[in-house]
Formats: structure tokens, C-alpha cells, sequence
């Protein structure tokens, strides 16, 4: 029994360790903006930025990726959603931007995360690493839970997204029968009050 305990306490510490790195934040780029964000890691660090539009125009964004050198990693235009996975090439600043410089008046709200991994160890650390099966299932286990966990939050921000569409339309729907109904109603008076004045002129005559 003791036995059972201690190796589930060893599988709790170890999938603690082997949790990466984190961060799932909401920010708001106004008109003609940029906003950025920097994380500093060793070469050979995995990262991994997820992003999406949550709010805001047509859900577009530019986005750009920079390494400490200048290297742009990763660029893309007018993009609503999106993975980028990549290995830091040098040790330093690594910038991911947000830029909503195509926009003329109307801010955005972007969800997003960057996933840092570990730092690579040493070649004994590796092999030792390689030979331990548990580790290794457990490694993989602790990287589909954070991937289930921001695909959860992604489907929230896409549910609230289409909720917020669905109202919008209905309430223009609503408002669109409304002006209807009164051009019809509108309109109905001013036949009969023609047709009224109309036919109180022939009596006249």
C-alpha cells in the first residue's frame, strides 16, 4: 500500500515539474496600435504562441514574431486565429506583436498564450531522461492537458463570439420589422387621408 502511495506522490511531483511555462491573457489593441510582449529563454527552448481575435471589426490581427537578433520567425497579416510553434535559435529577448495598424477606428480583443517549455538540459540529463519511460509518459500526459485546457478556452471565446453574432442579428431583424411595420402603418394613413381629401374635393365640385 505504501508502495502505491509513494509511487503516485512520484507521478504528482513529476508531472508538476514537467508543467510548462504558461501564460493566457486578454489584450486590447486600439486603432492603428501594436502591442507586444517579451519572454527571455536559453537556445533551444520550445515555445508556442496561440492566439485568437475575440472581439472587434472583422477578427483580424497582424502578427509578428522576433528573435533577440533581429530574425523575424514568424509573420502573418489579417489573421483571426492561430498556432505557431518554434525552438529558440540564440539565448535572449524573444518579442511576439500584436498590430491593429490596418484598423481605422475599431480596437480588438486578442486571446492568447505562449507556451514556454523547459530549458534544455545536459547530455547526461537527456540520456537519463530517454531511459525513464514514466517520465516521458507523464511529459506527454501534462502537454495534452494544456493542450485540452486552451482549446477549452478557445471554444468559450468562439461561443461567445457566435452568441454575440446571433444577438446582433436578431436585434437587427427586430429592429428592421419595426421600421417595416411603420412605413406600412405610414404609409396606410397617408392613402387614407389622400383618398379622404380626395373624395371631400368631388363633393366640393
Amino acid at each position: 500500500m505504501s508502495y502505491i502511495f509513494s509511487t503516485s506522490f512520484q507521478c504528482a511531483l513529476v508531472l508538476f515539474v514537467f508543467v510548462p511555462y504558461i501564460q493566457c491573457l486578454f489584450v486590447n489593441v486600439d486603432a492603428h496600435a501594436e502591442e507586444c510582449f517579451y519572454d527571455k529563454v536559453t537556445a533551444g527552448t520550445k515555445m508556442g504562441l496561440t492566439f485568437e481575435v475575440a472581439e472587434g471589426g472583422f477578427l483580424d490581427i497582424d502578427v509578428k514574431i522576433v528573435g533577440p537578433d533581429g530574425k523575424v520567425i514568424y509573420q502573418g497579416e489579417r489573421e483571426s486565429n492561430g498556432k505557431y510553434t518554434f525552438a529558440a535559435h540564440v539565448d535572449g529577448l524573444y518579442t511576439y506583436c500584436f498590430s491593429n495598424a490596418m484598423s481605422t477606428m475599431t480596437p480588438k480583443i486578442i486571446m492568447f498564450s505562449m507556451d514556454v517549455g523547459e530549458a534544455p538540459k545536459g547530455h547526461d540529463a537527456e540520456t537519463e531522461a530517454h531511459q525513464n519511460k514514466l517520465e516521458e509518459m507523464i511529459k506527454e500526459l501534462s502537454s495534452s492537458l494544456t493542450s485540452v485546457k486552451h482549446e477549452q478556452e478557445y471554444m468559450a471565446v468562439r461561443d461567445r463570439i457566435h452568441r454575440a453574432i446571433n444577438e446582433s442579428t436578431n436585434s437587427r431583424v427586430v429592429m428592421w420589422a419595426f421600421f417595416e411595420a411603420v412605413v406600412l402603418i405610414t404609409m396606410t394613413l397617408g392613402q387614407v387621408y389622400y383618398l379622404k381629401r380626395f373624395f371631400e374635393v368631388r363633393r366640393v365640385v
